[in-house]
């Protein structure tokens, strides 16, 4: 059965409702309203970089790098790259992109020269927009290994052989470097710009025009350019926004990375959508910092992955920060035990979490509960579908299975990708002639049309004809009282083609053997369930968005096992 056309899914409470509204403004005008409506409230709040910027002050330094750069050979539908952690101007020049109708390529920081080379010339990068450096990276020494011309180029007139596209480089920072403009120069000189040839572009956008390139997390091949328009973002944001009741009181902890679409959709546009302040608790998450910045800005919503909300809860010292001003959130981006969840609830003081669920090529949220639904649905399940989307799940050849049962989740509808830039092959492997995604993932929906994620059609493990969702067990042994984390891999096996291996992170101090393991689940999970092998791991390879690289720790755990097996 279709999801949509379930009988009950049409009395949904607030997001339901089949005559929400969609708008057609683009993110610049959008910006525009919410600056004259809320100037003075508060915008941004970095602690880390002592930025505490109202509407205005933020719209001022938009209007001065939107200046500047409508001053280069720059013109709407050219690809501009932002390579840089979270920081203050993340946000600047997310604004004076959408406003000039340039399309914002969010680079991942963690990358490194061949992954930073791929991305640019994937999309045909035209302008670049880097950090300096983060950490223990130098990304003026990497792009230099890439592209040494850039040393002896003047500023915006880049030849380089291995980025034939790329012509326009700004670093954040103050002092002069070879080849390149300086952010803080462009603000300066743009403040005493005009604003004629920034109107002039700002009218030729459409709000179904592209803005935003984001790049999928790449676990197994290369990573693909998701592609979206002001309409998407927006109108995905403004439901969630209101789903969660946000205003212009909120203040929205964001400890994930700007790069992704969760950061750059749910909490910096879906902030703007409201007059909320958004909140940046550093470059890159430290649960400490996080907790102090929760409790200075006085955060009321908090935005998070399991690993994210895992490290708050786990922090030494979290009993000694005020978080009652914390009223609402959203977890998604990997499996969510419900007793996770229940201790954000109690401990991290979050009464009104909310389980979602979404994909890079969803433009974020597809599914999510109401604020007023019993807690059962709001962290065991990921919600209803929002409005304007269709859902189905299907089995392998195709056909919608029944109620209750699992399927692939497939979606259509405003949300869904414009598709992977230039890479017609991989869009059409993705969206179907009538506009249906396969997402990968597996669900279940109930009879209230309540969705849960039971695991990934990839991560099917087929033993001796058995097909096993690696999420089912995860999330039993996941209860064990020593387990803090598990995670199911397929393993070769001569007898059954696939065994289950179970690579386990115990809590602090835990001391456990494989038979305990074992034992706990005889006669609770199916004996085809129970794993065979059982390794004890002290840390998981994870992606920056809190997801466990399966296919490396399946690689390393195999590699580990060879005498085993």
């Amino acid at each position: 059965m279709n999801a949509t056309h379930h009988p009950r899914l049409l009395e949904s409470h607030v997001v339901g409702t089949r005559d929400f509204p969609l708008s057609d403004k683009t993110i610049g005008a959008a910006f525009d309203v919410t600056v004259e409506r809320w100037g003075d409230r508060v915008a941004l709040g970095v602690p880390q970089q002592g930025v505490r910027w109202t509407y205005k002050e933020l719209a001022g330094r938009v209007r001065a790098l939107a200046i500047a750069l409508s001053g280069f050979d720059l013109r709407p539908g050219d690809r501009i790259g932002l390579w840089a952690p979270n920081r203050a101007e993340w946000l600047v020049v997310q604004h004076a992109a959408a406003k000039l109708g340039l399309i914002l390529v969010c680079i991942n920081p963690a990358y490194r020269a061949s992954e930073l080379e791929f991305a640019l010339n994937k999309v045909g990068c035209k302008a670049l927009v880097t950090a300096q450096r983060l950490k223990g990276s130098d990304y003026l020494a990497i792009l230099g290994d890439i592209a040494p011309e850039i040393a002896a180029c003047e500023p915006g007139k880049l030849r380089a052989a291995r980025l034939p596209d790329l012509k326009i480089l700004i670093h954040l920072g103050e002092e002069a470097v070879p080849g390149y403009f300086c952010y803080e120069d462009l603000l300066v000189s743009g403040a005493r710009g005009d604003d004629r040839r920034l109107l002039e572009l700002s009218a030729q956008v459409k709000c179904g025009d592209p803005v935003a390139i984001v790049f999928t997390s790449g676990t197994t091949g290369s990573p693909k350019g998701a592609t979206f328009s002001h309409h998407q973002l927006l109108n995905n944001g403004a439901i969630d926004g209101q789903v969660m009741r946000l205003t212009e009181r909120d203040s929205i902890c964001l400890p994930l990375p700007l790069y992704h679409i969760f950061g750059m959709l749910t909490g910096n546009l879906i902030a703007m959508l409201f007059g909320a302040e958004i909140v940046y608790t550093g470059e890159v998450f430290e649960p400490g910092a996080a907790l102090q910045a929760i409790e200075q800005e006085k955060c009321s919503v908090i935005y998070g992955v399991p690993t994210v909300f895992k490290m708050l809860l786990d922090h030494p010292e979290r009993a000694k920060f005020d978080l009652s001003s914390l009223r609402t959130g959203l977890v998604a981006g990997a499996a969510v035990p419900e007793s996770l969840c229940r201790r954000v609830i109690d401990e991290l003081h979050v009464p009104g979490l909310l389980q979602i669920f979404g994909m890079t090529e969803s433009s974020a949220t597809l599914t999510i509960p109401d604020l007023d639904d019993p807690l059962e649905r709001r962290i065991g399940t990921t919600g209803h579908i929002i409005p304007h989307i269709e859902i189905k799940l299907v089995d392998a050849e195709g056909t919608t299975v029944p109620v209750g049962a699992s399927g692939e989740l497939c979606f259509r509808g405003f949300t869904v990708t414009l598709g992977y830039w230039n890479d017609e092959a991989k869009t059409r492997e993705a969206i179907d002639a009538e506009g249906w995604m396969r997402s990968g993932d597996l669900a279940t929906m109930d009879e209230q049309g309540y969705f849960r994620i039971v695991g990934r059609l990839k991560e099917i493990i087929i033993r001796g004809g058995e097909n096993i969702h690696p999420g089912d067990i995860e999330q039993y042994l996941s209860s064990h009282p020593k387990v803090d984390m598990a995670c199911i891999v397929g393993v070769p096996d001569e007898k059954f083609g696939e065994e289950l291996l179970a690579c386990i992170r115990l809590k602090p101090g835990a001391v456990a053997t494989a038979e305990e393991i074992r034992d706990y689940c005889r006669g609770q999970i199916a004996h085809y369930k129970i794993p065979k092998h059982i390794q004890f791991l002290e840390s998981f390879p994870m992606t920056v968005t809190g997801k466990v690289q399966r296919h490396l720790l399946q690689r390393e755990a195999i590699n580990q096992m060879k005498p085993a097996i």
